[in-house]
């Protein structure tokens, strides 16, 4: 007899293996249009997430309804080590995520950011030139600072913008810097200057550059990677009680399948 946890198993497997045909061919499309390092970047990822969710739910599909006990206990263990990984990362999140946090700066609008506010773990990552090289281009994709420089403010108007953390490190040098407003994205030093602070002798009024390679432009896309990850992380909590009740389904469609795989051969021997 065919039971409903088959059944339940099956069904939600068929609609991941239809959801991961999309994500499979967007990750494909990616890689064969892709033109700039983030664009790159994202194409790898998107890939294996697709392929995955295509195998796995291949597997828990003909598992379940075909009754391969084999293939199903596969799927399961798979499931297992997924909501181990997914456990283990929402604490990691969690952890490295704690510190660091905006300063607020007196009679402006915005805060800044200090790398060195943030978990070791992070400034690491950023610290890395190749991880930064890709960083910058999606930062430079997403037009974060040509947005800004098009609102044409004027200095009151600007000092009292509620930027955000990518907008007030990377597309404007540190208040510290005390550089003459001009526009949003165009600051002028003082002649023969020289400042014991590395961000104020990195910027430059070039799009190109602004304060793209600051080190408060690392710091602000932390504060957004750190907001972000918050929210990713209770998205992985729903989706780890999702899972698990998927697991518990599954570990009954697997005692079916022994049991009705069994039971023929008991009756044979009656």
């Amino acid at each position: 007899m065919f039971r409903l946890s088959n059944n339940l198993v099956g069904l939600l497997n068929f609609i991941v293996f239809l959801l991961s045909i999309p994500i499979l061919a967007g990750g494909i499309w990616l890689s064969t249009r892709a033109s700039t390092d983030c664009e790159k970047f994202l194409e790898k990822p998107i890939i294996a997430i697709g392929a995955f969710l295509l195998i796995v739910s291949l597997a828990g599909l003909i598992g379940a309804c075909c009754r391969v006990s084999w293939l199903l206990w596969i799927y399961l263990l798979v499931m297992f080590l997924l909501i181990v990984l997914l456990f283990c990362f929402t604490i990691f999140a969690f952890v490295v995520t704690n510190k660091g946090a905006g300063e607020v700066v007196s009679q402006r609008g915005y805060k800044e950011y200090r790398l060195g506010d943030y978990s070791n773990w992070l400034q690491k990552r950023v610290n890395n030139e190749g991880n930064w090289a890709k960083i910058r281009s999606c930062i430079q994709d997403s037009k974060v600072c040509t947005s800004l420089s098009e609102k044409k403010q004027t200095f009151d108007q600007f000092i009292n913008e509620n930027l955000s953390p990518l907008q007030s490190g990377c597309c404007k040098p540190p208040t510290a810097c005390n550089f003459t407003y001009q526009s949003e994205t165009v600051w002028t030093k003082p002649t023969n200057f020289i400042s014991g602070n590395s961000d104020c002798n990195t910027w430059q009024n070039d799009p190109k550059i602004l304060c793209y390679d600051c080190q408060s432009c690392k710091a602000g896309v932390l504060a957004n990677l750190k907001h972000d990850w918050k929210k990713v992380a209770i998205v992985n909590i729903i989706f780890l009680i999702f899972l698990i009740i998927v697991y518990s389904v599954g570990c009954c469609a697997f005692r079916n399948n022994r049991e009705d795989n069994a039971y023929p051969r008991w009756k044979g021997h009656a």
